[in-house]
């Protein structure tokens, strides 16, 4: 079982106040800013990824990693030569600590607006876990993010030369949206994906295979089937090192059904498990 601490400090900053597990040294190894295509770039760390889309008019940032991750991401979008007051947007993938903790900090300094979908802004609001969350049991709470745009599977959001859509891709959690869009080098053009997680993570004592949580893996298999029928050139995944990935993205014809298939056998080895 994961532990979760939060630890404060005399005169700290509640939004920006660590949150340690077992894995945060792994999800913040600094990595250098890079460009993935076009006006696409990566700003965060070894374990958590977190992008940024140029947009011609102003910014946008996807995920927000752990709470303390705030200034180094801010610091990554300085030394790419952008403004961070220049984020309009702030596009959630799932409302964890680990790629929500950091949204409130990064909205309250940069004054953009967060985006989530409806169950994804549910929890982004109380900052805390949904009761139909299979790692509830966790309890790992996040600063809140009072204000949030709530956008729908399918619907998009304009700025500039840029239009990125929400992909609903549930199962890790019921809100969890992955979000695409195009980038261009001339006349070379890459549909982009930035996924949610997909994996089948749990508390010891949750169980996927309860009647009571059938429609969580039904949530899975829309999921798995939505990220297959995705365009995908190139694959972000919320976790840089998402199944034994070794790069920051992917490239791989077909990384996006790659990775809902191996959700999908993760799924079934773990009902198998429960069953035996």
């Amino acid at each position: 079982m994961m532990s979760v601490i939060t630890t404060a400090a005399a005169g700290d900053d509640p939004l920006t106040r660590p949150i340690i597990t077992d894995h945060t040294a792994a999800w913040l190894t600094p990595q250098p800013p890079i460009r993935v295509f076009g006006n696409s770039y990566l700003v965060g760390f070894g374990g958590l990824n977190v992008a940024l889309i140029d947009t011609g008019k102003g910014l946008i940032l996807i995920d927000g990693a752990l709470p303390q991750a705030e200034p180094a991401i801010l610091a990554n979008i300085a030394k790419l030569g952008f403004r961070p007051h220049d984020v309009k947007y702030i596009l959630s993938t799932e409302p964890h600590f680990d790629h929500a903790g950091g949204l409130a900090a990064l909205a309250r300094d940069t004054g953009a607006t967060v985006v989530a979908s409806p169950r994804g802004a549910e929890g982004l609001r109380t900052g805390r876990l949904a009761a139909d969350d299979p790692q509830r049991g966790y309890d790992s709470r996040f600063p809140p993010v009072r204000m949030v745009k709530v956008l729908r599977d399918g619907e998009r959001l304009t700025l500039g030369h840029t239009v990125v859509t929400a992909r609903a891709t549930p199962g890790h959690t019921m809100g969890s949206t992955s979000w695409s869009w195009r980038a261009c080098e001339g006349q070379r053009c890459r549909a982009i994906v930035f996924a949610a997680s997909l994996n089948p993570v749990s508390t010891d004592d949750y169980r996927f295979s309860a009647p009571a949580n059938k429609a969580v893996v039904t949530a899975f298999a829309r999921g798995q089937a939505a990220m297959r029928a995705l365009p995908c050139d190139i694959l972000i995944t919320a976790h840089a090192d998402q199944d034994g990935a070794t790069s920051r993205f992917l490239t791989t014809p077909g990384a996006c059904r790659a990775y809902a298939s191996s959700s999908q056998r993760k799924l079934t080895q773990r009902l198998k498990q429960e069953a035996g």
